[in-house]
């Protein structure tokens, strides 16, 4: 026993002798050590033949380092203890895991039961193909009403005897819209799909025969049987079964069904069935493995980058104001810009009563000011178009502004057409350019958050094993 153990042990040692020569630590972040493999899966991933800009692994590891940095500074901040990050990281994982929870035997048992279920439902009587002439009466209609479609249906139906072509009846007097273009024919059919009184008329007729005019909740019907057949064998349907069950989302019924079985027989909860199945996906395949980390850490980046960089640029309205402050000469315009407003009236004082109502106001008031005073009340008096505008962006401004021979499209009901605002050669304030200004400023509060923590957390890289990394 003893040497059973030894001889175990040994063997034990050797496999992860094996695995550490074959896996080699890459880089150690944070006392973290990350594995070649790793790095390999997310270069690859990240630069494939369809990447614009592709990376050298040289170029990669900076770019991979930052990111693992800002994760590991998502996990000090224990962001992935928050039950929300919990739950959408299932979720992304569970998208991958529950589809391995069943296989193809469990789909065909699917599709067999799907087909048994409808042969039982089609019954002996099998299928049906009618095509019928539909004569609409409302189940309120008088007894006057009644009468004509009874005649109607009845004059119809003795011409067809005496020799009419029945499709050329139903194209030009059925009232179905469904079935009077293709002569009445209304497709294959079983036992209850349609109402009972054409169902019981329907399946007593041969096939060529014609039906007398009788009455259901819908009208007045004369049926013709085109034809019968037998419900059709599984192999000559299995292929369209199957693409009903993924087309109708049915792989996850099924997967929920054998979710339920697994918890029956183990008695352990759903949770904690597919962490097991999720740890054994990722011990059998290291591509699953990393997409699960791919998972865990890109939630976690996001999270992170949010609070330090996006959500903070976004609302750090004094630091906005001061970097732009700082940096304003770096925001430039080629050529001059129109500060203001292409509007339309419909009366001509508007035109004049606008430029007055707007005079004095900060640009970022405009819109409320005008809406409030031309266009509060259910008839809107003028049509606006505000923003800051270069040459070509509006006719209108082009035309008025810019003077250039531009052609102005007519706005119905608004005949009058003016503009007012500035001419700026370049940027006044923060607000006339500030999708760049934030843009800029994200990247300078990330640039300075990235060096903090390239300052708090070593970074050791294996510049030997990063030089056997697989490129492919």
């Amino acid at each position: 026993m003893k040497k059973i153990f030894f001889l175990a042990s040994c063997l034990a040692v050797q496999l992860t002798a094996f695995s550490q020569n074959n896996d080699p630590v890459i880089m150690t972040i944070g006392g973290e050590p990350v594995l070649r493999s790793e790095f390999e899966y997310s270069y690859n991933k990240n630069n494939t033949e369809g990447v614009i800009d592709k990376k050298t692994v040289e170029e990669y590891v900076d770019l991979f380092i930052n990111y693992k940095l800002k994760v590991a500074a998502a996990l000090g901040e224990k962001m992935d203890t928050m039950t929300s990050y919990k739950k959408e990281y299932v979720g992304y994982r569970d998208q991958q895991v529950r589809p391995t929870l069943i296989n193809e035997a469990d789909v065909e048992a699917e599709a067999r039961k799907i087909y048994n279920d409808t042969k039982n439902r089609v019954g002996p009587d099998g299928l049906i193909t009618p095509a019928h002439i539909l004569l609409r009466l409302p189940q309120q209609a008088g007894n006057d009403e009644q009468i004509r479609v009874k005649n109607r249906a009845d004059s119809i139906y003795n011409a067809i005897m005496a020799g009419g072509d029945f499709a050329q009846f139903a194209s030009k007097y059925s009232q179905d819209p469904g079935s009077n273009k293709n002569g009445g024919n209304i497709g294959q059919i079983s036992r209850g799909q349609t109402l009972k009184e054409f169902e019981d008329v329907a399946f007593s007729l041969r096939d060529g025969q014609v039906s007398k005019p009788f009455l259901s909740p819908a009208g007045y019907h004369i049926v013709k049987m085109l034809g019968h057949a037998p419900m059709p064998s599984y192999d000559s349907l299995r292929a369209d079964i199957h693409r009903f069950i993924d087309a109708r989302g049915i792989r996850e019924s099924i997967i929920n069904g054998k979710l339920e079985q697994m918890v029956k027989a183990t008695g352990l909860p759903q949770e904690q069935i597919m962490n097991q199945r999720a740890d054994s996906l990722a011990n059998l395949d290291s591509d699953m493995k990393y997409l699960f980390k791919e998972y865990h850490d890109g939630l976690l980046l996001y999270e992170i980058s949010n609070r330090e960089v996006w959500e903070k640029a976004s609302k750090d309205e004094a630091g906005l104001q001061a970097y732009f402050k700082k940096n304003k000469k770096k925001y430039v315009w080629e050529t001059p810009r129109f500060k203001g407003i292409a509007y339309h009236t419909r009366n001509i004082d508007d035109v004049i009563a606008v430029q007055k109502v707007l005079k004095g106001k900060p640009f970022n008031q405009w819109a409320e000011v005008l809406r409030s005073t031309f266009n509060a009340d259910s008839v809107l008096r003028i049509r606006v178009e505000k923003g800051i505008f270069k040459m070509g962006d509006n006719p209108l401004v082009d035309k008025d502004v810019f003077g250039v021979d531009a052609k102005t499209k007519p706005v119905k009901d608004y005949p009058y057409d003016a503009t007012y605002g500035d001419v700026l050669k370049a940027p006044k304030e923060m607000d006339d350019v500030r999708a760049q200004v934030v843009a800029d400023y994200q990247e300078a509060l990330e640039q300075g958050w990235v060096a903090v923590l390239r300052e708090r957390i070593p970074v050791k890289v294996e510049w030997d094993v990063l030089a056997t990394v697989n490129k492919h």
